[in-house]
């Protein structure tokens, strides 16, 4: 099974291509969107919601604690502190993409 993987550069080579800008440009551009994104997930705030149209949703809610979980290993009781978790839920566009049949 080949697996393709994507890096910040490849995707900033590619919107340089397609922008006609400088491919360092471009990766700066890049980098601070995502700095941006994770300092909106990561604010002090119990939940975050970023909605990109077309593309999709980044959210960041905060989980309960849990005083008895279980390690599968050991058996051993552990505590698990609150903490935030995140997650995506693709667009319309990006779901109809990848629903159709390979």
């Amino acid at each position: 099974m080949n697996i393709k993987t994507y890096t910040k550069r490849d995707i900033a080579s590619e919107v340089a291509k397609r922008k006609g800008i400088s491919t360092r440009k471009a990766l700066s551009y890049i980098d601070e969107f995502f700095i941006v994104i994770r300092d909106y997930l990561c604010a002090d705030q119990p939940y975050v919601r970023i909605e990109v149209r077309n593309f999709g949703v980044f959210e960041s809610k905060p989980t309960k604690a849990k005083p008895r979980a279980r390690n599968p290993r050991t058996n051993e009781e552990i505590y698990v502190p609150a903490h935030k978790k995140t997650r995506f839920k693709p667009g319309k566009i990006m779901k109809s993409h990848l629903r159709k049949p390979i």
